[in-house]
C-alpha cells in the first residue's frame, strides 16, 4: 500500500495536477480548465501561416494571368544536357550535373557494388555506432584533393554549413559574409547567436571597412565567401580576402558548392584557380550533389578542426552517416574526374561559349565570368517566368529565379552548363532566348 505524499513530493504532485488539469476543486480534485476559445486563425491553421499565404499571392497571380507553375517538373531519367519531362525531351539547363558524372557506368556501378556489400544505409550517426570503408575512404580522397589534414561528410550541403557555422561560433563572435551568401550560411549564423555584418558582393576593400571598425570587439570573427556564386557565375579575389583575414586574424571559410569541378585546370576549385595552398583558407567547405554527382556535404582543414566537429557538431553527431551508395558514386566520380581532366576543360569552354553567345545578342549576364552558372537578367519576376514558360514550350528547360529569391530587379533565368552541352544546343538556346525577349 503506497504512502501518502507529503512535503516536496505532495507540493510537486499538486504542481502537476495543476498544469495538466487547471485549478483544484473543492474537494482537493483538479478540474479540467475551459477550451481556449480567443486563440487567432493565424495561430493554429497551416494554411494561415504567413509564409504559406506569402507563396499563395503570387500563385493566384500567376492563375490569373495564365502562367503555368514552372517548378516541381517531373523528370523521366538522368538530368544532362538533356532530360525527358512528361516523355518529351528538353534541352536542359537546370541541372548541377557540370561534369556529366550522374549516370556516368563507372559512378553507377560504384554505387551499386557499395549497396551490395553495405546496403542502403549505414543506419545510424557514425560516432555512436561506427563506419564502413567507403565514408572514410571519401573523406580521405578529398583531405587530398584540397591539400588539407583531413575532412567530415554530412549527409546535406545546406546541413554542413548551417551546423558548422552553428557549432563553431557564438554569441560572443562576428561573422562577416558576402552579401550574396547562401542561403546555409544565414541559417548557420543565426543558429550560432553571433552578430552577422554583410558586406558588398565581392568587394574586400568593403569587407576591410567592417572588420576595421568591429574586429576589436569580439573574440572569434570568421569571414565567409563562395568560390562561384550559384545566382551570379563570378568569383571572389581570393588571395585579397586571405591578405585580409590574416592581417585582422580572422577565420576563413570559402563555400565551394559550385567550383568544385568547374574552376581549376584540374577542377580543384578556386584554391586551383589561384595557386594556392590547401592552409591558405581555414575552413574548405563543398557539396557532393553537383560535379561530384551524390548528395551531401563536406568540410575539410586541419586535424582540429574535423576533430572538432566529428565529435561534438550535432549535424554530424546526431545524424545518420552518409549512405554507402551516395559516398561510393561521390567517390568514384572524384576519381573520374581527376582522371577526365577534358570534362573540367569543356565545361568551362561551354560556359564561356553560351555567356559570349547571349552578350552578342544584348542579354544581359550580369557579373558573369563563364563559370558554369550563367543568368540572363529579366528585371522583372513576372518577365522570367513568361520567358521560362515560352522556352519550354520550345524544348528547353530552364527555371527563373524571382523574388524574394534575388531582388525584383534582378529576377532572371538561370542557365547551368554542363560539359555535355554542345556548341549547337547553345546556339539554339541563346537564339531562342533572344526571339523569345
Amino acid at each position: 500500500m503506497s504512502k501518502p505524499a507529503t512535503g516536496l513530493a505532495k507540493q510537486a504532485r499538486e504542481q502537476l495536477a495543476k498544469r495538466f488539469f487547471g485549478r483544484q476543486g473543492s474537494a482537493g480534485q483538479p478540474t479540467r480548465s475551459a477550451p481556449v476559445t480567443d486563440i487567432p486563425d493565424a495561430y493554429t491553421r497551416f494554411d494561415r501561416h504567413p509564409g504559406y499565404e506569402k507563396i499563395m499571392v503570387p500563385r493566384a497571380a500567376a492563375q490569373r494571368l495564365g502562367i503555368t507553375n514552372p517548378y516541381f517538373k517531373t523528370h523521366q531519367g538522368i538530368g544532362g544536357a538533356l532530360t525527358q519531362i512528361d516523355g518529351r525531351p528538353y534541352l536542359n539547363f537546370a541541372s548541377y550535373n557540370y561534369l556529366g558524372l550522374s549516370g556516368h557506368p563507372r559512378v553507377t556501378k560504384a554505387a551499386k557494388d557499395a549497396i551490395d556489400r553495405y546496403g542502403t544505409s549505414v543506419s545510424a550517426s557514425r560516432l555512436v555506432a561506427g563506419e564502413r570503408p567507403i565514408q572514410r575512404e571519401l573523406e580521405l580522397a578529398l583531405a587530398e584533393f584540397y591539400d588539407t589534414d583531413d575532412c567530415a561528410v554530412f549527409v546535406s550541403g545546406h546541413a554542413t554549413n548551417v551546423t558548422t557555422i552553428g557549432y563553431l561560433f557564438g554569441p560572443k563572435d562576428l561573422v562577416v559574409h558576402d552579401s550574396l551568401i547562401h542561403n546555409s550560411v544565414l541559417e548557420g549564423i543565426k543558429l550560432s547567436g553571433a552578430t552577422r555584418r554583410a558586406f558588398a558582393h565581392n568587394d574586400a576593400q568593403a569587407l576591410e571597412a567592417v572588420l576595421a571598425e568591429m574586429r576589436g570587439q569580439f573574440q572569434r570573427v570568421l569571414i565567409v565567401i563562395e568560390g562561384v556564386y550559384s545566382m551570379d557565375g563570378d568569383f571572389p579575389d581570393l588571395p585579397r580576402f586571405i591578405d585580409i583575414k590574416q592581417r585582422y586574424q580572422c577565420f576563413l571559410m570559402v563555400d565551394e558548392a559550385h567550383s568544385i569541378g568547374v574552376m581549376g585546370a584540374t577542377g580543384r576549385g578556386l584554391r586551383e584557380h589561384f595557386n594556392l595552398p590547401g592552409n591558405s583558407v581555414d575552413i574548405w567547405m563543398g557539396t557532393l550533389s553537383k560535379s561530384l554527382a551524390g548528395c551531401g556535404g563536406y568540410i575539410a582543414g586541419e586535424t582540429a578542426l574535423i576533430d572538432n566537429l566529428k565529435y561534438a557538431a550535432p549535424g554530424f553527431v546526431y545524424s545518420v552517416g552518409i549512405a554507402p551508395p551516395v559516398a561510393a558514386a561521390a567517390l568514384e566520380a572524384l576519381h573520374v574526374m581527376q582522371a577526365e581532366p577534358d570534362r573540367v576543360e569543356r565545361v568551362q569552354a561551354r560556359s564561356r561559349y553560351l555567356l559570349a553567345l547571349l552578350r552578342e545578342r544584348g542579354i544581359d549576364t550580369g557579373h558573369a565570368q563563364g563559370y558554369a552558372v550563367v543568368p540572363a537578367i529579366t528585371g522583372s519576376s513576372l518577365k522570367a517566368t513568361k520567358l521560362s514558360n515560352a522556352l519550354f514550350e520550345q524544348g528547353v528547360n530552364v527555371q527563373p529565379i524571382l523574388y524574394p529569391a534575388v531582388e525584383e530587379k534582378a529576377a532572371r533565368l538561370r542557365f547551368f552548363v554542363s560539359c555535355l552541352h554542345t556548341e549547337q544546343q547553345l546556339e539554339t538556346v541563346a537564339n531562342l532566348l533572344a526571339n523569345a525577349i
